[in-house]
């Protein structure tokens, strides 16, 4: 079992380039089934991400590979728009 907090503190990489595409800043949770729908991290590092979602990227649950000790490996080209 893994806590939220221990999430956003991982590195989100994509496994197509290896690019660090940042860290978690949401977790989206579906409170009708019980289960996580998805993780949102910032498209660009700026202090005005709190307030325009649309510099904000979702993933869906299915697009994250593995969770690793460190790292969080997404396929990115999977991803929501």
């Amino acid at each position: 079992m893994i806590k939220a907090s221990e999430l956003r503190d991982k590195d989100v990489i994509d496994i197509n380039t290896g690019q660090k595409l940042g860290n978690i800043v949401d977790i989206e949770i579906n409170l009708e089934e019980g289960r996580v729908e998805g993780i949102v991290i910032p498209k660009e590092t700026s202090l005005f991400r709190f307030f325009n979602k649309d510099i904000e990227i979702y993933l869906s649950w299915e697009s994250i590979k593995k969770i690793g000790t460190d790292v969080i490996l997404v396929d990115f080209k999977d991803r929501e728009a």
